[in-house]
């Protein structure tokens, strides 16, 4: 078997260097020694060290252990990921555990026993790499996050409306409070909810959202909690649920306000007791996660208690953010347009583009039903369809999605049934605000079904 790992002796006695040195070296890659503790800090620095084993005492007649407390907070300081082992003298086991509980990771009591003193420092390496991965996870996870964060995900608001939110997200960041955001569909309630999680202490954890819509009410509790292998038909392996696969970091559940009663229960279970059970398994697991929720129902609905839990609002709404909807923050509505204008025209490959001062007042003067999601897809569509750089009310074609709000069952030339149903849809979300939940019941669909032929048509 080859000898890996690094480790570093730091001890006043050289017998006790001689001896370590000699014994370890047959079972490791390196073992490196130090009668000084003044350079272990300079041999950290310089090598590629896995593991510590540091004295309690240095000097003529130490024995109170207090020099290797502060060499070891001093070491760990260096590398915190560090694995230190204590050496220790008869009688010395009061100040083992109070170095354990400094960071120290195990002791051996001189003179130590030679197979006892091996499977301490192969314990100790196995902990260190062990770290290494863990380290490596998390480093990777926080790459992935910032990966699929979208580059232009700031919060764009000058209005006195939108000022009130963001400050209300800057008191209540910082904080481990969990956060209900309540808004119409469009409003943007996922770029406060990462704006919350960008600005609190999690903010290099993950950050993970679910739509609580669209999960199915049988694959709820395998998908929050997990499940363990031959837990039900289909289980071939165990699964991490989502508030394990957000643990340290920050859990976005979109549109909770749609939970039936059954599962508001089983989602203020875990959020009271702070730990989860995945399905087929007996055992409870800690669970160190932020909530943020959002749902576009009204406050009326959220406090009817006939529709929605008492008891689990209050574990939601700590602190409750409403984003306004586009209408009432007229200001934000053409620095908005002018974002999505430059970013698609960079995307399409289309000229920088401007707006006439007429598509401006088209602009400002519809009602925006569907909020910025409604926004943005019309400026999409006039940098796709456009003739000129310079927008025209036309281009943005809102009078035809009045009319098609009002009028959505009209009667289509069009055979194309593919065409058919990415117009029905259409007319369907814009009939009702862009509500997924409201469209979906009046398509006989379910949230899934009609996100799945959204992403189809493109909508």
């Amino acid at each position: 078997m080859s000898r890996t790992g690094t480790i570093l002796i730091v001890d006043d006695d050289q017998d006790i260097l001689t001896a370590g040195r000699l014994l370890l070296r047959r079972h490791f890659h390196d073992v490196l020694v130090c009668r000084e503790p003044e350079r272990a800090p300079q041999l950290l620095v310089e090598n590629d060290i896995d593991a510590v084993l540091l004295d309690m005492n240095f000097g003529p007649g130490e024995s109170s252990g207090q020099q290797g407390l502060v060499w070891l907070e001093r070491i760990l300081d260096i590398d915190p990921q560090l694995v230190v082992v204590m050496i220790t003298a008869h009688g010395s086991l009061n100040t083992a555990v109070e170095a354990m509980k400094l960071g120290a990771t195990d002791f051996v009591a001189k003179p130590w026993q030679n197979e006892k003193m091996v499977a301490t420092m192969s314990a100790a390496m196995k902990l260190r790499r062990s770290r290494a991965e863990t380290e490596t996870l998390r480093q990777t996870n926080r790459a992935l996050a910032d990966a699929v964060t979208p580059a232009a995900s700031e919060i764009i608001g000058d209005s006195r409306e939108m000022q009130e939110v963001l400050s209300v997200v800057a008191r209540a960041a910082p904080t481990d409070a969990n956060v209900l955001i309540l808004g119409e569909n469009g409003t943007g309630k996922e770029l406060v909810a990462r704006e919350v999680h960008r600005q609190s202490q999690r903010a290099g954890r993950v950050f993970l959202t679910v739509d609580m819509g669209s999960i199915s009410e049988t694959l709820f509790e395998s998908e929050l909690f997990g499940h363990r292998k031959g837990a039900f038909t289909g289980a071939d392996n165990d699964r991490l649920g989502r508030f394990q696969a957000a643990d340290g970091g920050t859990l976005f559940l979109d549109e909770v306000g749609n939970l039936p009663s059954h599962l508001q229960a089983k989602l203020l279970r875990v959020l009271e007791q702070r730990t989860v059970t995945p399905v087929g398994s007996d055992t409870s697991q800690p669970i160190d996660v932020r909530v943020i929720a959002a749902t576009n129902v009204s406050q009326r609905v959220l406090r009817d208690k006939l529709q929605f839990r008492p008891d689990l609002l209050f574990r939601l709404n700590t602190v409750e953010i409403t984003v306004p909807p586009l209408r009432d923050r007229r200001d934000d509505i053409l620095p908005i347009a002018a974002h999505y204008l430059a970013m698609y025209s960079t995307r399409y490959g289309k000229p920088p583009g401007n707006f006439s001062a007429a598509a401006e007042k088209a602009l400002l003067d519809y009602h925006w039903p569907g909020n910025v999601r409604a926004l943005r897809h019309a400026v999409e569509r006039a940098v796709i369809l456009a003739s000129n750089e310079t927008l025209e009310p036309a281009d943005l074609q809102l009078s035809s999605e009045v009319v098609a709000a009002a009028a959505p069952a009209r009667e289509s030339a069009v055979l194309n049934l593919d065409q058919v149903e990415k117009e029905t849809i259409s007319a369907a979300l814009r009939k009702h605000g862009f509500n997924i939940s409201h469209a979906a019941r009046e398509l006989g669909l379910t949230r899934a079904s009609l996100y799945r032929r959204m992403e189809k048509h493109g909508l």
